[in-house]
Parts: structure tokens; C-alpha cells; sequence
């Protein structure tokens, strides 16, 4: 910014400041240019990712970079049968299911009660949820183990699907307890005069006020869970059918790489990331207007 000194008529003088466009000019061209790259870093991964699942072993060897001859998308089948890909997708998309229904159940009651209800130990409890986001997995893992496994629940979906949304609680009531204290107070107060109960309320009123906090909370969790690898390692061992994707991508891997079939490899890779990227193109706009929602009300 540069300051420049005028005087009025009255001979007293003023400074107006007027921005340097140059270096307006420079700074977006630096942001640009970052953006530009990030996306490079983000999309080229994934294209020759998907462009070598369509190719042979010899292409991939002798030639990783060029273009296959011919679509050969009889990768994607060999690997969703023979590797079980498909079998590991429906595991994952079990657990996945149970867990999120699990945790935004539980985190969007648990916020709601943290935002609208005042009572004795509020702020302690919800400090206690907040701090469990700082708390990493690795530090839980043994004790995490004895627990599910004393439990009765160790290699099974359910115990999985209880450490997900133990796991995914802390962020979800910490998100969306600052989403509901943004609604409108009157509206609930005029349901409640109305003769509404406070769990019509709340599933009827507060719960569609409060959907563009919901999905765009649904959909991290759905990409944490989704892409989780250490809990399944740890909780999962034993019976390779209840495997989820992230374990049956870890056996591909293995295997494949040893026996040299690296196009089954990239079709496993590739059909395990699809799901991520239809979610994420179907949701954008609405994720982008669950993180605003909240500062422009």
C-alpha cells in the first residue's frame, strides 16, 4: 500500500491509500502458480494410475509412461474377482455404512444437547470430546486391542465399526455443536410453542436446518473411514473374508508385486479409489457449503 498526501480546500491535509496493483498482480500469480502445481502433484498420480491399470505387463515395464495400445479393461475384472477386490469393496462398504450411520447419530445428538442446553458440566464434557482429537490411535492401539478382543469382538465388523465411530465422535461433535449454535433460536422456540417435543424438535426442526453441516461432516468421515488402514490391520487379523479394502489392497500389493502382474495391481488400486472420487464429484458443492453455512449466518 502506498500513502499519498492532498489537501483539501480548506488547506488541511489528508492521506488516502491506494494499492499497489503490481504487487497485487504478483501475489496472485504466485497463488496461481502454487494451485497450478498442487493440482499437478493431486491429478497426474491418479491419471497414470488409471492409465496403467488398462495396460499390460510389458507396456507397464517397457513403457510406463506412454499410452496403452488397446483399453484392456479385463484388469478391473481379473482383480475384482481373482484378487477379490469386489468381496474387500462390499466389506468396506459394511463397515463403513454401520459406522457413519453410528457416528452421526451419536455426534449430532451429542452436539445439539452441547449447543442448545445449558446444565451442570457442559463445558467439561465438551472439552473432553474436543481433546479426543488430539489423542492419536497409535498410542491406543495396545489397549485398544485387549478391549475389542475382551469384548468378544475382535475380527468381527461390529467391534470395527464401534472403534470407528469411538474414533470419529471427537471431530463430528466438535464440528457440528459450533454448526447448531449458528441456527436460528426462534425458530425452535415457535416449534416448541406450537406443542413440538423436544426430540420432534430435533429430528423434525434442528436435523433439516442443520443439513449442510451434516453432509459436509459425513463426507470427512466417510473419507477417515474409508481410507483407514492401521485399525483394520490391528482388529481385522484372522479370517481374510470380513477383510476391508484397505487390508485387501495391502495383500494385492504383496502378492502382485512378487509375482510381477503389476496391471492387476493398478485395476485394484484404481477400483479402490473410484468410489473416493464419485463421492467427492457428487458432493463438492455441497461440502463447500457446509464449511461456509456457518459464517454467513
Amino acid at each position: 500500500m502506498t500513502t499519498v498526501q492532498q489537501r483539501t480546500a480548506a488547506g488541511v491535509p489528508t492521506t488516502t491509500a491506494r494499492p499497489l496493483r503490481r504487487d497485487r498482480g504478483v501475489a496472485n500469480v504466485f497463488s496461481h502458480t502454487v494451485l497450478v502445481v498442487w493440482a499437478a502433484l493431486t491429478i497426474l498420480p491418479l491419471a497414470w494410475m488409471f492409465v496403467s491399470s488398462v495396460k499390460d505387463n510389458n507396456e507397464i515395464l517397457t513403457d510406463p509412461w506412454g499410452l496403452p495400445a488397446a483399453l484392456r479393461f479385463d484388469n478391473w475384472v481379473r482383480a475384482f474377482n481373482e484378487a477379490q477386490i469386489g468381496r474387500y469393496l462390499l466389506n468396506s462398504l459394511v463397515v463403513v455404512t454401520g459406522s457413519l450411520t453410528l457416528t452421526m447419530l451419536l455426534g449430532a445428538s451429542a452436539a445439539y444437547v452441547f449447543a442448545r442446553y445449558s446444565f451442570r458440566g457442559r463445558q467439561l464434557l465438551y472439552y473432553l470430546f474436543v481433546g479426543g482429537m488430539m489423542f492419536p490411535v497409535f498410542l491406543a492401539l495396545v489397549p485398544l486391542f485387549f478391549v475389542v478382543r475382551n469384548a468378544g469382538l475382535f475380527g468381527t465388523w461390529t467391534g470395527l465399526i464401534l472403534v470407528y465411530a469411538a474414533y470419529s465422535l471427537p471431530f463430528t461433535v466438535f464440528f457440528l455443536t459450533a454448526f447448531f449454535r449458528t441456527l436460528p433460536t426462534s425458530v425452535a422456540e415457535a416449534a416448541l410453542m406450537d406443542g413440538c417435543g423436544h426430540f420432534g424438535l430435533f429430528f423434525r426442526v434442528m436435523l433439516p436446518m442443520a443439513r449442510p453441516g451434516l453432509i459436509s461432516v459425513a463426507i470427512f468421515n466417510f473419507l477417515t473411514q474409508w481410507n483407514q488402514f492401521l485399525l483394520p490391520q490391528v482388529l481385522m487379523q484372522g479370517d481374510e473374508s470380513k477383510w476391508v479394502l484397505a487390508q485387501g489392497l495391502a495383500a494385492l500389493a504383496v502378492n502382485q508385486g512378487y509375482a510381477g502382474d503389476y496391471s492387476q495391481l493398478f485395476a485394484g488400486l484404481t477400483i479402490a479409489v473410484l468410489p473416493v472420487l464419485v463421492v467427492y464429484a457428487i458432493f463438492q458443492r455441497r461440502i463447500q457449503a457446509g464449511l461456509t453455512a456457518g459464517q454467513l449466518k
